[in-house]
């Protein structure tokens, strides 16, 4: 069977929400993927930022396997010690209190949104709340988490959305304050956007927000899906500023390939907001998840590998910060640790395609940024690898242009 027999099979089987890549994977080690046709690619895109440990770590597989031969899911009507080891880790992690899991982190969005109204909801007994997102955000495609994506392109379609939102711009301080009123319950957005374009939120962003929070006794929601567990330098973006929020999500790397997501709250949110009944999963926090998660945070810890991503990502910039000033094309870098982007005047699709025939695969952050997502284990050499392959792509488009 060929490449081109599996894609048709699978466009003839699947519902066509993906315009994917003409590539069908098969294999991984390190931070190399193989195709059927046995093709190698190195990887700066980690599945959407998700692959953190790259492929094949032995330890983090035999925690799976170890556990698929005892049992994996029993449902959240009785206790798992997997599940409870993970969430004692992550919280030490985190700094947080409490925490659910979810399976995505799109979930993990609805359960704090569900979480803040309500507090709200306990604390003054009305049903009238909003919450403040930003422009250009992006927190998932569910319909609740669609509601606190401003960005127009995903929500046009599927409106009316879940209501009482309000849309501010990241990191105008004077913008959030514009939208404050006596409904507001909490301002949610992600610490790096992501999708939006890589822009990492400025220190008076952040601390002029928790002020406004503190003074106006708003919950602040810190969405660390992507740019979270490590990929800044720290485990959670949030811990560079000195802000820690009321509540936090978390997904992607937290599972480094198992599908889980989780939302994290203080202690004084946790006792007067969500009750038995109020929120629940069939899946989240399962025997194989919470293995997963805590293995996860084991090998983190083993290698010491925030300190390793401060090292390699201080060469990533400098290296990405060359090609800028080497392609006119190429206007500007942005991003913080491994969570990078790159401005370009040509069409991203065009640059991302002719990556992938040099065998290197990146991704897009809206329509003109390529984004820079890789494990978080990748060495100095593999960067200079990247670099090599990319101005391959770039200098064959320039020629063809």
């Amino acid at each position: 069977m060929n490449k081109e027999s599996d894609m048709r099979r699978e466009e003839e089987a699947l519902l066509h929400t993906y315009n994917r890549f003409p590539v069908v994977l098969e294999r991984g080690e390190g931070v190399y993927l193989y195709d059927t046709e046995d093709k190698k690619y190195l990887d700066f895109a980690a599945g959407i930022a998700v692959q953190a440990l790259g492929y094949g770590n032995q330890k983090y597989n035999e925690a799976l396997k170890k556990q698929i031969d005892k049992l994996l899911h029993t449902s959240n009507l009785y206790y798992n010690r997997p599940v409870t080891e993970a969430a004692e880790k992550l919280l030490a992690a985190s700094g947080m209190d409490r925490v659910f899991f979810t399976n995505s982190g799109a979930e993990a969005i609805e359960g704090a949104i569900k979480a803040v109204k309500k507090y709200a909801y306990l604390r003054d007994g009305h049903t009238d709340h909003e919450i403040i997102a930003m422009n250009h955000s992006f927190h998932g495609r569910t319909l609740g988490a669609l509601s606190v994506t401003g960005n127009k392109h995903y929500r046009e379609a599927f409106e009316p959305l879940p209501g009482g939102v309000r849309f501010a711009d990241f990191n105008d301080l004077k913008s959030v304050e514009r939208e404050i009123t006596d409904k507001t319950c909490a301002i949610l957005f992600e610490v790096v956007q992501g999708e939006g374009g890589i822009y990492p939120a400025t220190v008076e962003f952040m601390k002029g927000i928790k002020k406004l929070c503190k003074e106006r006794g708003i919950l602040l929601i810190l969405d660390e899906i992507q740019c979270g567990m490590g990929r800044t330098g720290e485990m959670f973006a949030w811990q560079k500023y000195g802000v820690k929020p009321d509540l936090m999500t978390s997904a992607k790397a937290l599972g480094c390939g198992v599908p889980v997501g989780a939302f994290l709250m203080a202690e004084r949110v946790a006792k007067k907001s969500l009750e038995p009944g109020d929120h629940g999963t069939t899946y989240g926090g399962n025997p194989l998840v919470g293995a997963a998660v805590s293995a996860v945070l084991d090998i983190y810890q083993e290698m010491d590998l925030l300190s390793h991503v401060r090292e390699v990502s201080s060469y990533l910039e400098q290296k990405l910060d060359a090609l800028v000033k080497e392609y006119e094309f190429l206007t500007a870098r942005r991003g913080v640790g491994l969570i990078q982007g790159v401005v370009t005047k040509k069409t991203v699709g065009t640059i991302t395609a002719k990556a992938l025939e040099k065998g290197l695969l990146i991704i897009s952050a809206g329509s003109d940024v390529l984004r820079f997502v890789p494990p978080l284990v990748i060495e100095k050499e593999h960067v200079d690898e990247m670099i090599v392959k990319l101005k391959e792509a770039l200098e064959e488009l320039t020629f063809e242009s």
